[in-house]
């Protein structure tokens, strides 16, 4: 039987509130999770280039992860880029920032959690990052580009935090509307249905 994707979601729902929980083993129940965020990535309204586990109101440390489709040079790539580029979509487990660079980028940013909102958001432009990968496999290495925002915006979900919160005050302002319609239909999602575990 195919995989189905799962449903997002949206800003309102606990699991996007809270600090998710690091996972200690990879089950087959972990991999079939991942496999189905990444159709729900690909398949979804609006394609994503990233999923974290609280997007599908799971709230253990995985995201998932695509930005493969932004070709540039080889010699503009940074190294996550290059080793993590031909493993796209890819699944990462535990993922950390272990350190940030002093220098940052700016630009527009949404959320599948947060459909209709979008702003300028400034984040460093290159991040250490220390993950495992399906098999378990632990590597740390330096990304840049879109990998590093998309790692930086899906860790931020596993800490219970969204990509609203890095907006400007005015851009806050003209999304508070947007939110709030988005708070009250995801509560009332919840009311009709549990929450699947």
């Amino acid at each position: 039987m195919p995989l189905r994707r799962l449903r997002v979601v949206c800003h309102g729902h606990p699991a996007l509130q809270r600090v998710s929980l690091p996972i200690k083993t990879v089950s087959e129940e972990l991999r079939q999770l991942a496999r189905r965020m990444i159709i729900t990535m690909r398949e979804n309204d609006v394609v994503g280039v990233g999923l974290a586990a609280p997007q599908v109101g799971v709230n253990v440390r995985l995201i998932t992860i695509d930005t493969y489709f932004e070709r540039r040079s080889t010699a503009e790539l940074s190294p996550g880029e290059i080793l993590l580029n031909p493993r796209m979509p890819l699944a990462l487990i535990n993922p950390e920032i272990l350190s940030c660079s002093e220098d940052c980028a700016s630009a527009e940013e949404g959320c599948l959690s947060l459909p209709g909102v979008s702003g300028q958001v400034s984040r460093p432009a290159r991040v250490l990052l220390k993950a495992a990968d399906l098999d378990g496999e632990q590597f740390q290495v330096e990304c840049g580009g879109l990998l590093a925002r998309c790692l930086q915006h899906e860790i931020d979900h596993l800490d219970g935090k969204l990509f609203y919160e890095h907006l400007s005050k005015d851009e806050q302002k003209a999304a508070v509307n947007t939110m709030r319609n988005l708070a009250r239909r995801e509560q009332a999602l919840l009311q009709k249905q549990p929450p699947a575990q």
